[in-house]
């Protein structure tokens, strides 16, 4: 936690600079969508694992809003549904709760509810990864950073079927590709967590920030 508040602002403040920056460096598009993934999918968890559930979380929100005023407030359906995995996400790699094991289970019985869901029902196998990371991850990072980036996978999987109708067909040719994404994703997060926390623990930088940090556990 950061503390006192002047500390809490720079931090913010150093936390939405970083983050307006890598939410304009495209990762990956969206499959069936004009949306993209971009660098902050990795930075915005990192963000709640150092402010803590809600302060992320509002964190995440206030760069995306300021992200969405720059470039004109774009109200298109992709991204809006954009913003509620990335939340999701900062939420589970910021603190262990029950919240990690209602989320995934949530999804997959949205997923399912849908016809094409239900024909593609094997995708959703990818969303028990959150469940059983929840036992893992005040062990290791990477277990946080895989609950994390599949907790986010699984609310825009099951928002995404409803919003757009995807076949089935289309959702199982992602099979052998979410796996590599995610991975991917989840290495990003967990190696930008601990650099991102080596950094701030340096004493020369604790001096000059003024900031005094404990990081999340």
């Amino acid at each position: 936690m950061f503390k006192p508040t002047k500390q809490k602002i720079l931090a913010y403040a150093i936390f939405l600079g970083l983050g307006l920056i890598l939410i304009q460096i495209p990762f990956t598009a969206l499959v069936g969508a004009k949306a993209r993934f971009n660098m902050f999918d990795f930075f915005a968890p990192i963000i709640g694992g150092f402010l803590g559930s809600i302060p992320g979380a509002l964190s995440v929100l206030s760069i995306q809003l300021f992200n969405w005023a720059i470039h004109g407030f774009d109200i298109s359906l992709p991204t809006l549904i954009r913003f509620l995995p990335i939340l999701a996400a900062t939420l589970y790699f910021s603190r262990k709760s029950f919240l990690q094991l209602a989320i995934a289970p949530i999804c997959i019985l949205a997923f399912l509810a849908h016809p094409e869901g239900r024909g593609a029902a094997v995708f959703t196998l990818y969303w028990f990864i959150p469940i059983a990371m929840y036992f893992l991850q005040n062990k290791f990072v990477l277990a946080r950073a895989l609950g994390a980036t599949f907790t986010a996978h699984a609310v825009g999987g099951a928002l995404w079927i409803w919003a757009f109708n995807m076949k089935s067909a289309l959702w199982l040719s992602l099979l052998p590709i979410v796996w590599k994404e995610r991975g991917l994703m989840a290495l990003g997060i967990t190696l930008g967590y601990l650099a991102f926390k080596w950094l701030l623990e340096r004493d020369a930088v604790r001096a000059h920030l003024k900031l005094v940090i404990t990081p999340h556990a």
